[in-house]
């Protein structure tokens, strides 16, 4: 980069917010995020279970599993804060109104998975669906999470997309999640990895099969919009039309970790290598789409 001259997306930490790395080297029209890894407790959290309860519902280690991102030209945020405390990934008007001391000064869009209590700020958690406060939150507290946590995370994936669309004229977006082995319902073996495009709506088909193939080469089972299907960041920051696009990725974490201690497991640099195969091929991907628009990604 010539001396004088500001990064496209430059890195920078909010602390105890996110993280927003830059990419080190020559930019691409990838963005990486990782809502969900998030472990910074907040002094104010007030919940009513243990923290190795609160850990369980972490995406562990997935900015770090995507940690080759930036390197490979790509923008990789990461929340700090735990989705337990306020989630990223839900609307702002997500609210589950059971768990508001009083009445919420606005319009409210509970989810089906808001109805399971795990909204906007949740209400329950593990799978015995236990309550997450021995009390109800007061409408500034959840004003003010909303103010200094969800609100900046989502400006700051915002921008980094405005910028990489001004450069490049079509912007990519890889939503980077974790899920447990196996199925709440029937206990059953999940797939390793699972794509999410909400049924093809928040990214061209090609982006989608490209993700599928590169994982399957590398020996993955996977599925598509099977069990989940991405939530609010890829609907929220997709266009497709306009050049917008965004897939949802979820992990295996039985891949990397072991599941009861939260430690890395020796598939560790494995998985995360070959997520870095992923990453560059979708990378490449979106500058072959730039350049076929006619722009110059040089």
């Amino acid at each position: 980069m010539p001396k004088g001259r500001r990064p496209l997306i430059p890195t920078y930490t909010m602390p105890g917010v996110l993280t927003m790395l830059g990419p080190s080297g020559p930019v691409r029209p990838l963005v990486l995020d990782s809502p969900h890894s998030g472990t910074d407790y907040p002094e104010d959290f007030g919940a009513a279970v243990d923290r190795d309860t609160l850990l369980d519902a972490v995406d562990t280690a997935v900015d770090e599993l995507f940690g080759a991102g930036p390197e490979l030209g790509a923008a990789l945020l990461k929340a700090h804060f735990p989705r337990t405390y306020i989630d990223p990934n839900r609307a702002v008007d997500d609210i589950d109104a059971r768990l508001i001391d009083g009445c919420w000064p606005g319009p409210i869009s509970p989810t089906e998975k808001t109805r399971r209590g795990n909204g906007l700020i949740r209400r329950t958690i593990g799978d015995d669906d236990r309550a997450l406060y021995s009390r109800r939150l007061g409408i500034e507290e959840v004003q003010e999470r909303i103010r200094r946590y969800h609100a900046p995370y989502h400006r700051a994936l915002g921008k980094a997309q405005d910028r990489l669309m001004e450069r490049f004229g079509a912007v990519y977006h890889l939503n980077c999640h974790s899920m447990g082995s196996l199925s709440r319902e029937d206990m059953t073996r999940r797939p390793d990895i699972v794509l999410g495009d909400r049924d093809g709506t928040t990214c061209e088909a090609d982006f989608t099969a490209v993700a599928a193939e590169v994982l399957g080469g590398l020996g993955y089972k996977v599925r598509t919009n099977h069990i989940f299907k991405g939530v609010e960041l890829v609907r929220a920051f997709s266009a497709p039309e306009a050049g917008r696009h965004s897939l949802q990725i979820e992990i295996n974490k039985a891949l990397y970790i072991d599941e009861e201690t939260r430690r890395p497991s020796p598939d560790f640099r494995s998985v995360q290598a070959d997520l870095a195969q992923l990453i560059d091929r979708l990378a490449a991907f979106a500058e072959e789409r730039a350049n076929d628009a006619g722009r110059d990604v040089a």
